[in-house]
């Protein structure tokens, strides 16, 4: 699912080196901090993030050809000094809706999955990222069981849809654009949609208006934050 080495407002996701000792201490914490996700293939929490900076509205911009190589390598260096275990990382192709601009906005961007990190630690990783490459927020998600009174979030995988799909389907639905805001799809067509509970049916109609198969959908339930 992963390869191993861009729902809400437009996700402009980054990082800062940090400073060690007390923050290592904050980000690891005790066992009993770090999420227990009841999907085995659920990493206790994933990272969603990029370096760019630009508005792109362009979806041949030679820049979304980038695999965001070295920003992958950086990541991970910056989960492992602040104590956390990065896992793979996935590279997304971003459609998102520009309210502002009135048209589609197209970024490339890597989901990493984290293990080892509590609330606090993935909150602060983020915050460092967001810093460091200096975005207005970056996505995290933590896999926590349906019923978990922290639970205010979905993460929707569905296979079939590509990224220009995406984008018409965008277009043509007001309420999508307005309360999902956009989704990623990764390079061999799965859709990833990051939205509240609340907006589960709606994304599962969007779902179906892109062509793909609810049936083969991975909804996962967990607690999702914009961290800047």
């Amino acid at each position: 699912m992963k390869e191993d080495i861009t729902p809400g407002p437009r996700l402009r996701l980054r990082l800062l080196a940090a400073a060690v000792a007390a923050l290592v201490l904050g980000l690891t914490g005790a066992e009993s901090t770090y999420a227990t996700p009841t999907d085995p293939g659920c990493p206790a929490a994933e990272i969603f993030a990029t370096d760019n900076t630009a508005i792109i509205t362009d979806p041949d911009d030679p820049r979304l050809s980038t695999r965001l190589t070295r920003f992958d390598h950086e990541v991970r260096a910056i989960i492992r000094a602040h104590g956390a275990r990065p896992r793979s990382s996935t590279l997304l192709d971003g459609v998102f809706w520009s309210e502002e601009l009135r048209q589609a906005t197209y970024e490339r961007s890597r989901a990493f999955d984290v293990e080892r990190v509590g609330r606090d630690g993935l909150r602060h990783l983020a915050g460092v990222i967001a810093k460091e490459y200096d975005q207005e927020a970056v996505l995290t998600f933590r896999c926590l069981p349906r019923t978990s009174p922290e639970t205010d979030a979905v993460e929707i995988e569905v296979p079939g849809v590509g990224a220009s799909g995406l984008r018409e389907a965008l277009v043509a639905d007001p309420e999508a654009r307005e309360k999902l805001g956009g989704g990623s799809v990764t390079l061999d067509g799965r859709l990833v949609l990051v939205a509240p509970v609340a907006d589960l049916p709606l994304a599962r109609r969007f779902t179906a208006a892109l062509g793909a198969d609810w049936n083969e959908a991975q909804v996962r339930y967990g607690d999702r934050e914009f961290v800047s």
